[in-house]
């Protein structure tokens, strides 16, 4: 797997984070509201990987 580093201000990491959260939360809603097995799979699954980058991002923007 290959490396992208970048540095942000606070400023700038605030939007990435509310951004990430956001799509978090709209993916999370349609996985709750579809009815339809196959997009709750393929939304579900990009859900775990948001979520494998969002958590340990937030935990170091926080600290």
């Amino acid at each position: 797997m290959s490396q992208f580093k970048l540095e942000l201000a606070e400023s700038e990491l605030k939007y990435v984070l509310e951004g990430l959260m956001a799509l978090e939360l709209q993916m999370a809603e349609t996985c709750e509201a579809s009815d339809d097995p196959d997009e709750i799979a393929d939304i579900g699954n990009d859900l775990i990987e948001l979520r494998l980058l969002l958590n340990p991002l937030k935990e170091k923007a926080i600290s």
